[in-house]
Parts: structure tokens; C-alpha cells; sequence
């Protein structure tokens, strides 16, 4: 579903930040008078819109809290925050010119985020987990301050998106159906990537076991009933992790991926480096979906070239790893995909372990990557099952 520009991924970054509205992350019409100034051939004004935007819906979250509207200020806060994480979407496809901007705009996206966390009616606290001599940034939330033993969705991303935005995704459903939430940043993600420089590693039960160690000494937390949940590069990601880490109840991929390395990047695989980084740099040129995805890479995995790039991805398969797998495992696919079409279904095929494929499509208005634009139909859908599969 193309909304505003005819770009693929110009119209799917909008679709994905007005889709977060229905949990705070936007407003609609903020949206569309923002992406009605931008030129579609002119990435800089994505950057100078989102920001100016953002900037004005921060302003009334100050004010508001200045004046004691403390729900108001929360609301803007919120909204400012995807805003800003809006705006810094595609300044990486230039990382050595707009790192500066790019680093400053994901600060105040976390600032605001963070501000308003202080103002939510339920538990949220800003966590720090121990992780090879450093820690993974967090928040832990829950629906109440009783301390109750609950299931508890431990929640990632995953090639692109930062901790902060998961709340507009999932943690409101969570909390409304009784589940403790705990978001966390792996290498290559937020926080790890732009402040600490660890880039994506392939190995995620390295990062996943620390995280586990940590929710079960959080207050409320059943261990019997941890549940981890990876989107996008998650999809891949969280599997991986659960195929060595057997104290999750469940695993839920949205959407599945068992190979990141697409078949059309193989061959490059073959090629000397000067013939993979020539005939990549020229499809960066005529597609803005291989410029933003290359230019993500290289920077996320620290990758000099794109030829090293397509080298690194190659290790992140679950060829001769799924059926590791023990717990019930949830695959989602997305009919409309335009990132790993068929990919879910090769993850589902090779499980050997209680599993479910769940199909979204055209007619559910649900057929984007990660069913951006259905966010309440995909969390019914995901939740009923996890309800289910945690009773059974």
C-alpha cells in the first residue's frame, strides 16, 4: 500500500510511522501536512520535515509539563519522539557526512521518549543489562505496581529500528493483556550501534542468555513463562537465539527469516571484490530500497565496503540451526513483503518444534513488512495465539 510517494520505501516509512499512531506515536494529520512538504526526490527534506515537526510536537510536550497537563505532555512527548527517529531514518545512507545530525536527532528522540516514560499511568523503568562488560539499554514495563507473577515478552527489533519505537508496536497490547514487557537493544541496534559502536553479531543467544539472566531477577517475572520476540532482522534473529537459549516458553518471528543473505545477492558472493562492489554501487544508484539497505548494513555491521558487506551477511542463516528449536515457535509472513517474500515460509519448513505459520495478507489489509498499518489485527492475531500456547 503506497500512501503519499510513489517510492517504495519513501511510502513505507510513512506508512510505518502513521500506523504507530494508534498507540501515541503520531497523529494523522501531523503526518500527512509533514509528509506534504517533502520532495520525494530530495532526501533532505525528509530529514528537515520530520525534524521541523518534531520540534514543534516537542515544544507543546514542554509547555504542557511546564503547566502541570501531565497526560498532555506525555502524548506530545511521545509523538515527538517517533517524530525524530522519523527524521533520522535516512540520514545513514550518508553516515560520514550527517553522522553529527543523525546522532543529535536520535538523542532527542530518546530524551522525549524517556520524558514521557516518567508520566505513564503503569510501571516503566529504564533498565541497564549487563552484557560483556558493558550493558544493553531497556525498559521494563508493567501493567501494575503489585508485583504480580506474570508472562513477560522480552521484545527486540531489528535492522533498523530502536528500542524506543518498539513501544509503539507491542507494549500497550502487552500490558492490556497482563504480560510484563521488556524491550532491549542488541549490538547494531540504537544505542549499541551509535554510542557504544558494537556492530550486529550473528551469534543472538550471546546477546538473548544476558537478557534472560536479567528478567528473572526483575520483580513479576514467571519464569516459566518467558516469551522472546524478534521484527524484521528479528525474525531471524530471535530464532537464532532461541535455537541455544531453552528457558523460553515460546518464540514469535514477525516476520520470519531464515536467510538475510538475499538469493539475488549470491552471486556476489562469487564475484572478485571490485566486480561486487561495481555492480552493487550501481544498483545503489537506481534504487533508493539498495541505498538505504546497503548503506544500513555497512554502518550497522561495520562493513567497509558493500562486497564486505554481503560477506557478513552470509553468516546470518538458520541453515542446520532451526531444529534446534524446542519451544513453540510462531513464524508471521506478510503477503506483500518487500524485503524477504518467501522467507517466512523456508524458517516454518525447517522447525522441528511446535510451530504456526500465520499469513498475512491484501484482504486483511495487513500484507506490509511487519503488517505496518495493522498493528491491532497482528497483535490480536499474535497475542490469542501466545494466550493459547502459554495455557496449553
Amino acid at each position: 500500500m503506497k500512501l503519499m510517494f510513489h517510492d517504495t520505501p519513501l511510502a513505507f516509512e510513512f506508512l510505518r510511522v502513521l500506523s504507530e499512531g494508534i498507540y501515541g506515536g503520531s497523529d494523522i494529520n501531523e503526518c500527512f501536512l509533514t509528509a506534504s512538504r517533502i520532495q520525494e526526490d530530495d532526501l533532505e527534506s525528509w530529514y528537515r520535515e520530520w525534524y521541523r515537526t518534531a520540534e514543534r510536537i516537542h515544544s507543546i510536550a514542554n509547555r504542557c509539563l511546564e503547566r502541570g497537563h501531565t497526560v498532555s505532555a506525555r502524548d506530545a512527548y511521545l509523538r515527538a519522539s517517533n517524530y525524530y527517529r522519523c527524521a533520522e531514518f535516512f540520514l545513514h545512507i550518508d553516515q560520514k557526512k550527517n553522522a553529527s545530525k543523525a546522532l543529535d536527532t536520535y538523542k532527542q528522540s530518546v530524551h522525549c521518549f524517556q520524558q514521557a516514560t516518567r508520566l505513564f499511568a503503569f510501571p516503566c523503568d529504564i533498565v541497564r543489562i549487563p552484557y560483556e562488560g558493558t550493558t544493553l539499554p531497556g525498559y521494563f514495563f508493567r501493567p501494575d505496581a503489585t508485583n504480580r507473577t506474570r508472562p513477560t515478552l522480552l521484545l527486540h527489533g531489528g535492522y533498523d529500528s530502536i528500542g524506543e519505537e518498539l513501544y509503539f508496536s507491542t507494549v500497550p497490547a502487552a500490558l492490556q493483556r497482563g504480560y510484563n514487557c521488556l524491550i532491549f537493544e542488541g549490538p547494531g541496534q540504537g544505542e549499541m550501534i551509535r554510542l557504544q559502536h558494537l556492530p550486529f553479531r550473528p551469534d543472538w543467544e550471546q546477546v538473548v542468555t544476558p537478557v534472560v539472566d536479567y528478567a528473572l531477577t526483575l520483580p513479576g517475572v514467571d519464569p516459566a513463562r518467558l516469551v522472546l520476540e524478534g521484527r524484521s532482522l528479528g525474525g531471524y534473529l530471535a530464532p537464532r537465539a532461541a535455537a541455544f537459549e531453552h528457558r523460553l516458553a515460546a518464540c514469535i518471528a514477525i516476520d520470519g527469516l531464515f536467510a538475510f543473505l538475499p538469493t539475488a545477492a549470491e552471486e556476489e558472493l562469487h564475484a572478485t571484490e571490485e566486480e561486487a562492489n561495481t555492480a552493487l554501487t550501481q544498483l545503489m544508484q537506481t534504487s533508493l530500497n539498495m541505498r538505504w539497505a546497503v548503506s544500513q548494513g555497512m554502518w550497522t555491521m561495520q562493513a567497509s565496503s558493500p562486497f564486505e558487506f554481503v560477506q557478513k551477511m552470509q553468516h546470518y542463516t538458520l541453515e542446520g540451526i532451526a531444529d534446534q528449536i524446542t519451544c513453540p515457535t510462531l513464524v508471521c509472513d506478510a503477503e506483500k513483503d518487500h524485503f524477504f517474500a518467501g522467507q517466512p515460509m523456508k524458517l516454518y519448513d525447517a522447525l522441528t518444534c511446535p510451530k504456526t505459520y500465520m499469513l498475512f495478507t491484501a484482504e486483511d489489509a495487513a500484507e506490509e513488512h511487519c503488517h505496518e498499518g495493522a498493528t491491532l489485527l497482528l497483535n490480536q492475531r499474535v497475542f490469542d495465539w501466545l494466550d493459547e500456547t502459554l495455557r496449553s
